[in-house]
């Protein structure tokens, strides 16, 4: 129910070119004018140039005074005759003429205005306070943005440069085996195990105090610190003295690269891309390909992975590409566009590749996908994954917080976008297993059935509208990876002419398989 108010009629003509204009009466513990138009000036001076559609300073005002209207319904802000209005219930409260069109500090400042005279009119805004307000205007623009650009309050830019900044360690981690506290397990190339301690030494003191008057967990937090700090250590191996020596902390790499054992397959498992990612990959690539007998082929499960550091996508997919584009980004800032070429060498020297792939595969995990399969280095199997294929730009704001903006699409090597599209692979599991027995019957024939649609999805070119994306996803639905996976990936390695088949054809190649894949009723 909208409230009832008195209001004096108040028509305040203000101009921010220069020329005078009536400030508002003064209020106890008033709204920041001056830090909202820092705020928003610079924000729009950011936005401008790189978001990915180009934007009037003028329709963002609007969009982000629309959190005047979300935090108390009965104001509202237009922009009418080249002015900004301040509604109230029934009257205008307030109007500002409109800065120049590329006036990122008149608009700014002409926002804070407005805002600041809506703040003297209500109690909602009062109590939701200035940073309240400023969150507001940048929720309300934001949401005629993508998913991913975004306003962290100063509080919250601090706890994630905290988090980001984390907890170096010892890379080892302890465990209790009766009164004795020994060392379970140490990270490869960490501290611990440069020093040369070994699972099953027992741990004596940690500072000089003894780790048996310690709790287990308390332990485990006494191994991790700051980065370049030091832990004095007294240990003792199995059947030797004791002896105490410093260690010094790092960050110590997640293992996010898990080799499954197989028979005559090396499955490599990716969780994610983290720091060190592309070298686990390469270390367990070439430990599999060194085994006796030698694998038959490779299989690279993605399924489930959620992305990580596009750096480290790119360094993985370099192991297996002697040559070609791996990924690019663009657009509307020139800064935006960059490619991503193979600068190593295929270290499998051509051994047949399977990648793995479902609906939560996504972001880094996409782009490994999408090279590996656009370069005809891989076979795609499973179902279409998630689709996030954009890059955020940050800058930090003048209050403190931060500002991430969408400013680039991720483009596969054959030009079509990641975002929403996703990977479509070249055998789908998700149609059931009569659809999935008519695939591999077909690539026996040196045939693919999917081929119609990876024709769409590769030939497809950014902004796409909603419907033809949905065209194209609709032919491999995403969902969870199953058994079937692995089994057709072992069964494509297993025939070499089936893999072939369905390889993606060279560029300028691809053409629409006259059959079409249907899933099973």
């Amino acid at each position: 129910m909208r409230r009832a108010r008195q209001f004096a009629v108040m028509l305040l003509l203000i101009s921010i070119g220069g020329m005078s204009f009536a400030a508002p009466a003064a209020y106890a513990e008033g709204f920041d004018q001056a830090s909202a138009s820092a705020v928003w000036g610079q924000a729009l001076a950011f936005i401008s140039p790189r978001a990915l559609e180009p934007l009037s300073m003028a329709q963002m005002a609007i969009w982000g005074l629309g959190g005047i209207t979300a935090i108390d319904p009965d104001l509202s802000v237009k922009l009418q005759s080249g002015q900004l209005r301040l509604y109230g219930p029934d009257q205008i409260l307030l109007v500002v003429n409109a800065p120049a069109a590329g006036d990122a500090p008149g608009w700014g400042h002409a926002c804070a205005v407005v805002a600041d005279k809506a703040y003297s009119s209500s109690a909602a805004l009062r109590q939701a306070g200035t940073q309240g307000i400023i969150r507001s205007f940048f929720d309300e623009l934001f949401n005629h943005f993508d998913p991913y650009s975004r306003y962290e309050a100063p509080q919250e830019a601090q706890q994630d440069e905290l988090t980001l900044q984390g907890a170096a360690g010892l890379g080892m981690s302890v465990l209790r085996r009766g009164h004795e506290v020994l060392i379970d397990q140490v990270a490869a190339d960490g501290p611990a195990d440069q020093a040369g301690l070994k699972p099953g030494f027992q741990v004596l003191a940690i500072d000089g105090i003894k780790a048996g008057m310690i709790g287990l967990d308390q332990l485990q937090a006494d191994l991790a610190g700051p980065a370049g700090s030091t832990a004095q250590l007294r240990v003792r191996a199995p059947g030797d003295t004791a002896q105490t020596i410093t260690l010094t902390r790092a960050d110590i790499p997640r293992q996010s690269v898990i080799v499954v054992p197989r028979k005559s397959v090396l499955e490599i498992r990716i969780i994610g891309f983290d720091h060190g990612t592309a070298d686990q990959f390469t270390s367990a690539l070439a430990q599999g390909l060194g085994a006796t007998p030698a694998p038959a082929g490779i299989v690279i499960d993605l399924r489930g992975n959620r992305g990580g550091l596009l750096r480290e996508a790119v360094l993985t997919a370099d192991t297996l590409l002697a040559s070609g584009e791996v990924t690019s980004t663009a657009g509307r800032d020139p800064a935006a566009n960059k490619v991503w070429r193979a600068e190593g060498g295929d270290i499998a020297a051509g051994l047949p590749v399977v990648v793995l792939v479902d609906g939560q595969t996504a972001s880094a995990a996409e782009i490994l996908s999408a090279a590996l399969a656009d370069n005809r280095r891989a076979v795609v199997v499973g179902s279409e994954t998630l689709g996030k294929g954009l890059v955020q730009n940050m800058t930090g704001l003048v209050d403190g917080g931060e500002l991430f903006i969408t400013w680039s699409r991720v483009l596969a090597p054959l030009g079509w976008p990641l975002q929403g599209l996703g990977v479509l692979p070249q055998v789908c599991t998700a149609l059931g297993d009569q659809a999935l027995a008519s695939q591999i019957a077909a690539l026996d024939q040196g045939r693919n059935l999917m081929s119609a649609a990876l024709a769409q999805s590769r030939q497809a070119r950014a902004p796409m509208p909603l419907a033809e994306i949905l065209a194209i996803r609709d032919q491999c639905p995403a969902t969870v990876g199953g058994n079937a996976d692995y089994q057709t990936a072992k069964d494509l390695i297993d025939d070499p002419s089936a893999y072939q088949a369905a390889l993606i054809v060279k560029p300028g190649q691809l053409k629409p398989e006259k059959a079409q894949l249907v899933a099973a009723p």
